[in-house]
C-alpha cells in the first residue's frame, strides 16, 4: 500500500519529508526535559543553588518552546500532506469512475461509490496525516525514552522488557479481531447509504401514499445492522485502554516501590526517580498512542483498499489500438445480437436482427419489460453484446473509439437528468462551445424555446439539482435539445416524450420528419401515434423481435402491435 500511495504524494512530497523530521525534533525536546529535570532536582534543589535552579528552569522553558514550535510546524505540514494525498486520491478515483461501464457501476453501486469518494477518502487523509506524525513521533519517543531510562538506571529499566511484550500481545489479539469488523462496518455504511438514497429519491411517493411509517421500518433494518456492527467495534476496541492501563499501573507501582527502596538505601537520588517516572509516563503514552494509531490505521487500510478497488477497476468495454475516429453515416445493423446482463441467468435480448438505413426513422414498441431500453443502449456501447454484432456506419461498433461513437450518437434516456447550473450550461454538456444561436435553435426544434423564452434571464435561467424547478415535460424537452445540439448522426429517444401533451408531441415529430432528415432517429414510445409515421417499427416481446414493418403492415401481421393499438383511443383511426 505504501508503494501504491507514493504517486499520490507528488505535489506534497516536501511536506511528507518535513513532517516526520520536524516531529523527531519535537521528540528530542520531550526526551531532554526529564534529564534536565533530574539535574534541577539533584544539583539545584538538593544543593539549594538558586542560580542553577533559575538557569535550568529557563533552559527547560526554552527547550519546551522550541519543541512546541517544531510540533506546530509538523502539525501544519502533516495536515497539508495528509489531505493533499486524499485530494489526489479523490481526483484519480473520480476520473476512474468516469471510465466505468454501466456494468461496473451496477456491480459496485452508486451509494458505495459515494461512500468511497467521500468518507473513505477522508479517513485515508486523516490516517495519512496521523501516519506522518504519530508513526514517527511515538515510536521515536518510545525508543529514546527507553534509551534514556536505561541510562538513568539500567536495573530499574528492566521492567520494560516484561511490560512491552505483554502490551504487544494484547494489541495483536485485539486487532486480529477488530480488522474484519472494520470491513463489515464499511459494507453496512454502503447498505445504509443505498437505503437513504432510494428513500430520499422516492420521498414524494412515500408521502403521497402515506407510507412514512413503513419507510421508517425499512430504514431501521440497515440502520440497526450498522449500529450493531459499530457496537462490536467499540466492544473490541474498548479492551485496549483498560488492559494498557493495568500494565501501566503495575509498571508504575513497581518503579515507585523499587525506586523508593533504592532512595531509602542511598543507591539513587530523588531526581533520578522523578526523571525515571517521567520516562515511564512517556513510554506508556507512546505505547497507548501507537495502539490508537494502529486502530485508525486499520480503518485507513480498509478504506484505502476500497478506494484502490475503484482505481483498479477496468471497464470490460475496451477500445482497439487502431480504433476508428469517425462514423461514415448513421446506418445501424443488428446481426443476430444476444445480450445478458452480468450475473443474470437468462438472456435479456435473443437473436435480434434488423437493419436501418442512414437517415431513416425507426420506432420501437413492446410490452413493459421487453428490453427496449437495453437494445438502444447497445448501440452506444453502454454495454457490449454477448453474441452477434452491431454495425454502425458499416463498421462494428467495437472498431470505433468510444469518443467517436458516442460523440455521433445523441441519446435521451428514460430518466431525464439535468445538471445544476443554467440552461446554457446544460446545453453545453451536449456541445462545449455551443453559441447562443445554436442553443436557441436546438431549443426551438425540441419545442423548449416556447417556455425558456418567457424567462427574463432566458438561457441564464437557473437549473436546480436534477432540474427540480422544471416540470416533467419541460425536462424532457430540455434533454432532447441537449442531444440535438450535438448534431449527431444517430438520435435515440428512449420514451423521452411520454410527458408531452399531444400537440407538443406532434410538433416535435414534425420537426424530426421535416428538419432532421439527415439524422437516423430511433424512438422508443408507448403511444402508437408517436410511431405511426416511422419508416420501420420494431415490436419486441420478452427480449425477442416479434415483428418489424410499417404501421399498416404491423396492424395486419402483429397481434401484439394490434392489441396495443386497439387499447389506445384512436389507435385504429386510420
Amino acid at each position: 500500500m505504501l508503494k501504491r500511495i507514493y504517486p499520490y504524494t507528488k505535489n506534497v512530497r516536501l511536506q511528507v519529508v518535513l513532517t516526520p523530521l520536524l516531529m523527531i525534533l519535537e521528540v528530542f525536546g520531550d526526551i531532554i526535559i526529564p534529564m534536565m529535570m533530574v539535574r534541577l532536582v539533584d544539583q539545584g534543589i538538593a544543593q539549594n543553588d538558586h542560580t542553577f535552579i533559575l538557569q535550568q528552569s529557563l533552559r527547560m522553558i526554552g527547550v519546551a518552546l522550541i519543541s512546541m514550535f517544531f510540533g506546530i510546524l509538523s502539525s501544519r505540514s502533516g495536515a497539508t500532506a495528509g489531505y493533499g494525498i486524499a485530494g489526489n486520491l479523490r481526483k484519480t478515483a473520480y476520473s476512474a469512475v468516469q471510465k466505468f461501464s454501466y456494468h461496473n457501476i451496477d456491480k459496485i453501486s452508486v451509494p458505495s461509490l459515494i461512500t468511497r469518494l467521500t468518507s473513505d477518502i477522508d479517513t485515508v487523509g486523516m490516517v495519512a496525516m496521523m501516519s506522518l506524525r504519530m508513526a514517527f513521533r511515538f515510536p521515536f519517543l518510545l525508543l529514546f525514552a527507553l534509551i534514556f531510562s536505561f541510562r538513568l538506571h539500567s536495573s530499574l529499566a528492566l521492567i520494560f522488557l516484561v511490560m512491552l511484550p505483554l502490551c504487544a500481545l494484547v494489541f495483536l489479539l485485539v486487532f486480529r479481531k477488530a480488522l474484519p469488523v472494520f470491513l463489515a462496518a464499511r459494507k453496512r455504511v454502503d447498505s445504509l447509504n443505498a437505503m437513504i438514497q432510494e428513500q430520499l429519491n422516492g420521498i414524494h411517493i412515500i408521502t403521497a401514499f402515506g407510507r412514512q411509517k413503513h419507510a421508517a421500518e425499512r430504514f431501521d433494518t440497515p440502520n440497526r445492522d450498522l449500529l450493531n456492527t459499530q457496537l462490536r467495534q467499540v466492544r473490541i476496541l474498548s479492551l485496549v485502554n483498560p488492559l494498557s492501563s493495568i500494565l501501566f499501573y503495575f509498571t508504575l507501582l513497581f518503579v515507585l516501590y523499587r525506586g523508593g527502596l533504592l532512595i531509602y538505601n542511598g543507591e539513587m537520588l530523588p531526581g533520578t526517580i522523578i526523571g525515571f517516572v517521567t520516562y515511564v509516563f512517556q513510554v506508556m503514552m507512546a505505547v497507548m498512542m501507537i495502539s490508537m494509531f494502529l486502530v485508525n490505521f486499520s480503518f485507513g487500510y480498509t478504506s484505502l483498499k476500497r478506494i484502490f478497488e475503484i482505481i483498479d477497476t477496468t471497464s470490460e468495454i475496451q477500445e482497439l489500438p487502431d480504433a476508428l475516429e469517425s462514423l461514415p453515416d448513421g446506418s445501424v445493423h443488428f446481426d443476430h445480437v444476444s445480450f445478458r446482463y452480468p450475473d443474470y441467468r437468462e438472456d435479456t435480448l435473443h437473436d435480434i436482427c434488423f437493419s436501418l438505413a442512414s437517415g431513416e426513422h425507426l420506432g420501437i414498441i413492446g410490452p413493459t419489460g421487453s428490453a427496449k431500453s437495453t437494445l438502444v443502449k447497445l448501440i452506444a456501447r453502454l454495454y457490449d453484446v454477448d453474441q452477434g454484432a452491431i454495425f454502425v456506419g458499416g463498421n462494428n461498433v467495437k472498431h470505433y473509439s468510444l469518443h467517436a461513437l458516442r460523440e455521433n450518437i445523441g441519446i435521451v434516456l428514460q430518466k431525464n437528468t439535468l445538471i445544476s447550473g443554467t440552461i446554457r450550461s446544460n446545453m453545453q454538456w451536449g456541445k462545449a462551445d455551443a453559441t447562443d444561436e445554436e442553443i436557441i435553435d436546438a431549443l426551438k426544434k425540441a419545442q423548449a424555446w416556447e417556455f425558456v423564452s418567457r424567462y427574463p434571464d432566458t438561457l441564464d435561467h437557473e437549473v436546480e439539482q436534477n432540474g427540480r424547478n422544471f416540470s416533467g415535460g419541460q425536462k424532457q424537452r430540455l434533454t432532447i435539445a441537449r442531444a440535438l445540439i450535438k448534431k449527431p448522426k444517430i438520435l435515440i429517444l428512449d420514451d423521452s416524450t411520454s410527458a408531452l401533451d399531444m400537440t407538443t408531441d406532434a410538433k416535435l415529430r414534425r420537426v424530426l420528419q421535416e428538419e432532421l432528415t439527415g439524422i437516423t432517429t430511433i424512438t422508443i414510445a408507448q403511444r402508437i401515434d408517436s410511431l405511426r409515421s416511422c419508416d420501420q417499427i420494431v415490436v419486441l416481446n420478452a427480449g425477442c423481435l416479434d415483428a418489424i414493418g410499417t404501421h399498416e403492415t404491423l396492424l395486419a401481421t402483429s397481434a401484439i402491435y394490434r392489441d396495443i393499438a386497439e387499447s389506445q383511443e384512436g389507435g385504429l383511426s386510420e
